[in-house]
């Protein structure tokens, strides 16, 4: 019986994760506007060590269009306009040799429906990482079943895996819609 619980947690346990990897992953994508988020991609080379920027300098964002990236060491301010470039995120960095200012632009309407389609692609392979832990759960029962357990609790922890499957799947959809609002305000 205790078998049964532990893998009615772990089922549970898996599809949280789903939904905290969703959300990490999509405070990475800007929705006009500016986040430290943003950056967490960018690895800058400090001293032949490659690391996040912020690990080499204070990141904020004073306003909805501005990121300030103030490093501790002003000798690798080129060093991080040049990781910020290469990143590709259409960021143009400029210094005035005690901080790097990063404008960030509005989006586009194409732009918008694009990183909604992304988040869109996110949010379903969240919904399949759900769905896994959902069918790795019910094949364990299903194997206890022979094993001796019996069939009425193999389906109550059946029923309430699917159960717990579909609340988070509910909050899949709620945290996708959420994001595509904030992606579609202008």
């Amino acid at each position: 019986m205790e078998d049964l619980e532990l893998y009615i947690e772990t089922a549970e346990e898996g599809m949280a994760a789903a939904v905290e990897h969703l959300e990490k992953e999509l405070s990475k994508i800007r929705a006009g506007k500016a986040s430290p988020a943003m950056l967490d991609s960018v690895r800058v080379d400090y001293y032949g060590v490659v690391s996040p920027i912020s690990q080499v300098a204070n990141v904020t964002c004073p306003d909805a269009k501005t990121i300030f990236i103030q490093p501790w060491d002003k000798t690798v301010i080129p060093v991080i306009e040049k990781a910020i470039l290469a990143a590709n995120l259409g960021f143009n960095p400029a210094n005035n040799g005690e901080v790097i200012r990063i404008m960030v632009p509005p989006l586009t309407e194409e732009r918008r429906l694009q990183l909604v389609k992304q988040t869109k692609a996110l949010g379903e392979n969240a919904k399949i990482a759900i769905r896994n832990q959902r069918r790795d759960a019910i094949e364990e029962f299903k194997k206890m079943k022979k094993d001796g357990l019996s069939e009425d609790k193999a389906k109550m922890a059946e029923q309430e895996v699917h159960k717990t499957h579909e609340d988070y799947i509910k909050k899949v959809d709620i945290v996708i819609d959420n994001k595509e609002k904030e992606i579609m305000t202008v």
